[in-house]
């Protein structure tokens, strides 16, 4: 009896031995996923966020120079480049320490096949531009209420927001007219620009133009507000339109002359 409460002491003790470090090991494993989850939605300090910020802001107004030329002389081109940077967007995402540039680059390539479908041969129809661009919104609602590439939705939900906010000023001037001449005849361009800066020299553009731009500096700043890395890249689409709508200003005064 003794032999055998020996035994069974020592097949116990042995066995909690070895059990204990595999429980340690699984409360570390989670630790460290919990710790990752957190360092991908939160990141993993405030450079992080930034360089999001960044990021998003650049491949909002970097469209303006690359994409539109591009695009104007050869739309197929510019179409076809969708696929390069879908395949980017894969590769960076299957890695966990590229893992949200892949998102982000996800989101643009939703916005740069927009582009491409628009301004190649749509850019003549003012009234088209908002339904080209909303394309992807049923993805992105789906991938919100999935959870599925969260920093690529909000960068193209935020980059979606600018451009409603940007049409909707005009919408309200009627300057529609205006754009679709210019694409049409572009040798009209310094005719038109006046004619646009008449209508924005109102008190109508001059209140509209408060109104809207309060509206985007106030959902980007709240945005970025929030720590998540999802919400500064929404916040960073969002106030990059102010400085694309600030270019297409300058244009317009430069072009008046």
């Amino acid at each position: 009896m003794v032999t055998s409460s020996v035994s069974q002491s020592t097949f116990t003790s042995a066995r909690e031995s070895a059990v204990v470090p595999l429980c340690d090991e699984l409360r570390t494993d989670d630790r460290n996923t919990v710790t990752a989850k957190r360092d991908y939605f939160l990141g993993d300090g405030r450079n992080v966020r930034w360089s999001v910020l960044v990021a998003a802001g650049f491949l909002v107004s970097a469209p303006v120079f690359v994409q539109a030329p591009l695009v104007r002389s050869l739309p197929v081109v510019s179409l076809v480049g969708t696929i390069a940077w879908i395949w980017l967007s894969i590769y960076l995402s299957q890695r966990s320490a590229t893992q949200v540039w892949g998102e982000l680059v996800a989101g643009f390539s939703w916005t740069w096949l927009s582009g491409s479908l628009y301004w190649g041969w749509l850019r003549t129809e003012p009234l088209w531009h908002l339904p080209v661009e909303a394309l992807g919104l049923p993805f992105a609602i789906l991938a919100l209420q999935k959870g599925w590439c969260r920093v690529g939705v909000l960068f193209y939900l935020g980059s979606l927001f600018g451009t409603v906010v940007t049409d909707v000023y005009f919408y309200l001037l009627d300057l529609t007219g205006v754009w679709r001449r210019v694409m049409l005849d572009p040798t009209m361009v310094e005719f038109e620009f006046a004619q646009a800066l008449k209508l924005m020299n109102t008190p109508l553009g001059y209140s509209s133009a408060a109104m809207l731009l309060s509206l985007l500096v106030t959902v980007g700043i709240y945005s970025v507000r929030r720590r998540s890395l999802a919400s500064w890249a929404c916040g960073g689409a969002i106030l990059s339109t102010l400085v694309v709508d600030g270019l297409f200003w300058g244009a317009a005064i430069v072009g008046s002359r």
